[in-house]
């Protein structure tokens, strides 16, 4: 169904939001956005600088003026903006301001204690909270879930737990936490920075106990709660009481794990969490402060500071592979020629950051060659299959550059790619099959994503990746894939989306991948996804969806509108070829209206997902490329 009129502005639009583009890529190439979290890293950065003696007080001062902004009327903080206040949020903040100085008696303060007290206090926030008060010893470290070091020394085929059956991010936050937990240190406040206040009763008389409780309720999770709360208690006792032949063992295999790891650039897993515990795990093995592997990490910390002349927060890691493929997806989808020297320079620089290492992944795929990309600037043990698809399919559009330099590197990420197809049939993010679900009732998973299956919004990425290759829905990993894809469709029409909000993201990607994959658009179930789509349009013409839709699904499709969701949900219906429809039309309208003069837009409310439900992202790009993929696409589509 092809568009019946021209739009009017729409080419103006289109050459000012690539200029807008353009102009933001960085000399060598690449282009990287912001990637902003909650509060959450910004105050856990504010501790980690007082538990290792290296508090810049200046930056301090800027640091609790952005926290002073992000906290909500009701004194709370929350984990995006429009968001419920969160207790472990709102307690970090608390504590990071109290030791900035803060006093007790400052307004923010009063509001955000008594919102904390109304909330449960430190017994009711999670796990990775209580090991932040734990080291200050704020909180006893019998209420923090046994994690032996021993873990270390589990083989592979012990499949009850072992490192390599839960996701990279968790894994690399583990293993230096089993360092710090097997020492168990404690920096001691004076009386007068405690957080006695904080407790809703004297803390000598609270039950440290683990709510049996799964979330969501299930029967079966909470059978393996309860059992693994067991297990927690039985550890807690061999721990305190029973010898530990295998101690040592285990910590030296966890330096050596974390010495292999801490000697690559870009920090430990690329991700803040991990290297601030790597930190504290390091100087608790005997390195000292000025050690490299020390340095390193902290001067990788540093880069991931914003600063301002009045403020500054940190990030939770940089973005710039994914920012670079999908800004050239952007631009080559919107009619920039394809051997645009700006695209050809992203393109070298994109083919010199493939990685060429094993990484963890290999446990699970031996016989697997390296070949795919990471999320970060540098993160060679812990690529990714997403950023992956995203540069194979820009390579794959992009002229003037070396043609059999190219073909060896597409062969090499295409062969990585299928190797990592899941049994399922499906792609997770980093390492294949790590779908053991039971793990996330253990009582240090309360954050339920201990793990990295395979979704939807991943799969269809697969196929369209495949699509862009040059395969059919013929292929062997296609026919899998989208084996997959109908399994998992919610039964109204949508598709979860992991790694963006949500439904919409999710939609937006397996549609673009059936019709690249050559798949028959007008089954049932494709068209089900459309009708679900266009019933989620705004008045407005645009589309939004609330991150409070990982927590209610009944919310699925339901928000505010705002450029990049509206952008994927056009990007989804333009994909399943419904160009001349009305909402496609108020969709454009609503790009086109809402457009800045520069040619760029802005999101109002976030956008990306680090975690379903516990950790929500902005991508400050994504409102300047998505919108110009959309309106290229429909350009084309005018164009027949």
């Amino acid at each position: 169904m092809l568009p019946s009129r021209p739009v009017k502005g729409l080419t103006e639009a289109i050459a000012r939001a690539q200029a807008r583009l353009l102009s933001l890529q960085a000399p060598d190439g690449h282009w990287v956005g912001e990637l902003e979290a909650d509060t959450t890293i910004t105050s856990e950065y504010l501790l980690l600088c007082h538990l290792i003696d290296r508090v810049n007080r200046q930056r301090e001062v800027k640091a609790v003026r952005y926290l002073r902004r992000r906290q909500r009327p009701d004194g709370g903080f929350d984990l995006f903006p429009g968001g419920p206040t969160n207790l472990s949020a709102t307690i970090k903040a608390y504590f990071a301001m109290k030791m900035a100085g803060v006093p007790v008696n400052d307004p923010a303060m009063v509001r955000a204690r008594e919102r904390i007290l109304e909330l449960g206090g430190p017994l009711k926030a999670n796990v990775f909270t209580k090991i932040q008060l734990a080291l200050f010893g704020e909180y006893d470290w019998n209420g923090v879930p046994a994690m032996p070091v021993e873990i270390m020394l589990l083989p592979q085929r012990f499949m009850l737990f072992n490192l390599y059956e839960v996701s990279y991010w968790s894994r690399t936050v583990i293993v230096p936490l089993l360092v710090i937990m097997d020492r168990k240190p404690v920096k001691w406040l004076p009386p007068e920075q405690s957080l006695d206040e904080l407790w809703p009763e004297p803390r000598e008389r609270a039950s440290l106990r683990f709510p049996r409780m799964p979330t969501p309720f299930s029967w079966r999770g909470l059978v393996w709660k309860s059992w693994f709360i067991a297990v927690d208690d039985a550890l807690k006792v061999w721990e305190r009481f029973s010898p530990r032949p295998f101690r040592r063992r285990g910590v030296e295999a966890a330096r050596l794990w974390l010495e292999e790891r801490l000697a690559v650039p870009g920090g430990l897993g690329g991700i803040y969490p991990a290297m601030a515990n790597s930190i504290l795990a390091m100087r608790l093995l005997g390195y000292a402060d000025d050690h490299p592997l020390v340095l390193g990490q902290l001067k990788e910390i540093e880069a991931l500071a914003v600063e301002t002349d009045d403020e500054i927060h940190y990030q939770p890691c940089p973005s710039p592979i994914w920012d670079t493929s999908l800004a050239m997806n952007a631009l080559l989808e919107s009619g920039c020629s394809n051997d645009h020297p700006a695209l050809r320079r992203a393109a070298e620089w994109l083919i010199d950051r493939q990685v060429f290492v094993p990484g963890d992944w290999q446990v699970k795929r031996p016989w697997v060659k390296p070949g795919g990309w990471a999320f970060q600037y540098a993160n060679d043990f812990y690529p990714d299959l997403d950023d992956s698809a995203m540069v194979l399919m820009a390579l794959e559009k992009v002229r003037g550059l070396d043609a059999e330099r190219v073909r060896g590197v597409k062969e090499r990420g295409l062969g990585w790619f299928l190797g990592l197809q899941g049994a399922d049939g499906g792609w997770g993010s980093f390492e294949a099959d790590n779908d053991q679900l039971y793990l996330n009732n253990i009582p240090f998973a309360d954050h339920g994503a201990l793990l990295d299956p395979s979704t939807e919004d991943l799969t269809g990425r697969g196929l369209e990746l495949l699509g862009t290759l040059g395969h059919t829905r013929d292929f062997p990993a296609a026919r899998r894939a989208l084996a997959f894809v109908r399994r998992t469709q919610r039964n109204d029409g949508p598709w979860f989306g992991r790694w963006g909000v949500n439904y919409i993201y999710g939609t937006w990607s397996v549609l673009r991948g059936l019709a690249a994959i050559g798949e028959n658009l007008e089954q049932e179930y494709v068209q089900r996804a459309v009708r679900w789509l266009e019933a989620r349009q705004n008045a407005d013409g645009g589309w939004g969806e609330t991150c409070e839709s990982y927590d209610r699904p009944e919310l699925a499709g339901l928000g505010p509108s705002i450029p990049s969701q509206t952008a994927w949900a056009l990007l989804a219906l333009l994909a399943a070829g419904q160009a001349g429809t009305k909402a496609i039309e108020r969709g454009i309208a609503y790009l086109l209206e809402h457009q800045r003069p520069d040619g760029g837009w802005d999101d109002a409310f976030w956008n990306g997902t680090g975690f379903p439900r516990v950790f929500m992202l902005k991508y400050h790009l994504y409102a300047t490329y998505f919108p110009l993929w959309a309106l290229g696409v429909y350009h084309r589509a005018l164009d027949g």
